[in-house]
């Protein structure tokens, strides 16, 4: 079997070296105004640092651009994208079809990775994209496991899954905390994500906190639980999934680069012995249980549609 690449995305430049390190092969990095939902805040700087960092260790960097992008945004693209590639970024992950006119015109050498959150539900439209130019599609976290496996079997494309982390319910591009703050003749900065973690929406009664937060994008709210199926990789690697996401959204390194271990560990010997992975994959999950947060429980998202948001 072939095994998955291991995408981790870094809340700071400075944790790439760890990560690498525990085993990551590939790291989803951006900036705030031009990508949604990011773990970490990376400028210009960061960007060609952290492409330094990686590609040294022979580790490959994508940069979103996925955000929703209106006017006066759409003349950027063009010169974002060419900073891009002169930094040597080995990918674009893009949702708007802005992303792709503006990279034919000036990077159409440039590797495009199709991801919209929530509309890669079928092999025929990844590869629609996939025709128009992307080289992958990023599938919607509401998609069962035999749904994954049958879109990959049709897929012209490379197929990246969410494999450990918080999933996006609901995002609106205007501020709506802000604005509630406001109409209370309250003020409330937009901060970054790390900063303000500790804002829920509370559901009494599932009993469940589903974190939310503003930043340039909009408002976001998030699961309650994390995904995590570090115990169900075998069908998934088997049936030639590219890419494996751990997504550091809300998440301390160190939490990061623990759960990044014990993937490595998973896939390769996943990879190299089944038998032993069988034996070892609820010895992980108990390990992962154990680091997580005390207000967020794991489960296998809709995976086998045992989870209803």
């Amino acid at each position: 079997m072939r095994k998955p690449e291991l995408l981790v995305t870094p809340t700071r430049v400075e944790d790439i070296t760890s990560l690498i390190e525990a085993g990551a092969d590939a790291f989803l990095i951006g900036e705030v105004r031009y990508g949604l939902r990011l773990a970490g805040e990376f400028k210009r700087d960061d960007v060609i640092k952290a492409i330094e960092i990686a590609h040294a260790a022979n580790c490959k960097v994508y940069v979103a651009m996925n955000a929703i992008f209106h006017n006066e945004k759409v003349d950027e693209l063009e010169d974002y994208l060419q900073f891009l590639q002169n930094a040597g970024a080995d990918a674009v992950v893009y949702g708007d079809p802005a992303v792709l006119m503006a990279a034919k015109t000036v990077t159409p050498q440039m590797k495009l990775h199709w991801s919209t959150e929530t509309l890669a539900t079928n092999w025929y439209t990844c590869n629609y994209w996939g025709r128009k130019g992307a080289a992958r599609s990023v599938l919607a976290r509401e998609l069962s496991m035999d749904e994954i496996i049958e879109i990959k079997e049709n897929a012209e494309v490379e197929i990246e899954i969410l494999v450990h982390g918080m999933s996006c319910m609901f995002q609106s591009k205007r501020s709506l905390l802000g604005n509630y703050f406001q109409y209370q003749g309250k003020s409330m900065e937009i901060i970054p994500s790390e900063d303000n973690g500790n804002l829920f929406l509370y559901d009494p009664e599932r009993n469940s906190k589903y974190p939310v937060f503003e930043d340039e994008n909009g408002t976001h709210i998030m699961s309650a639980n994390d995904i995590c199926i570090i115990d169900e990789l075998q069908e998934l690697i088997e049936a030639g999934i590219d890419s494996f996401k751990i997504d550091g959204i809300l998440k301390s390194t160190d939490y990061l680069v623990e759960v990044t271990k014990l993937y490595r560990k998973a896939i390769d010997l996943c990879v190299e012995n089944t038998d032993q992975y069988d034996e070892m994959k609820n010895n992980w999950l108990e390990k992962i249980e154990e680091i997580q947060p005390k207000n967020r429980g794991i489960d296998t998202g809709f995976f086998f549609k045992e989870t209803v948001y």
